[in-house]
């Protein structure tokens, strides 16, 4: 009887989105898109590839979470120093 050959299942974990995220944008944010990003590899190997799928798209929201608390941050400074150079005029 012949073997069955695998299947093998690849899932993006998201890994570097995440990273880049904790680093330059919003630190506890990253934090958690990395521990989602972290858990997707062994969800894989475990064969719960539903979860893995989950784990993954969980840490590309919480990477995007974190970029938007960046980019809200950025606005916020930029607005208070305009603010602050026409008031001080």
């Amino acid at each position: 009887m012949a073997a069955r050959p695998t299947q093998r299942v690849t899932i993006n974990n998201n890994l570097v989105w995440a990273i880049l995220a904790t680093l330059f944008c919003c630190l506890p944010t990253g934090i958690v898109a990395i521990v989602y990003a972290a858990q997707v590899d062994g969800k894989v190997a475990g064969g719960d590839i539903e979860g893995a799928q989950h784990s993954a798209r969980n840490a590309a929201t919480w990477s995007w979470v974190s970029f938007g608390l960046f980019m809200i941050g950025i606005l916020g400074y930029f607005s208070l120093l305009v603010l602050g150079i026409t008031l001080g005029n």
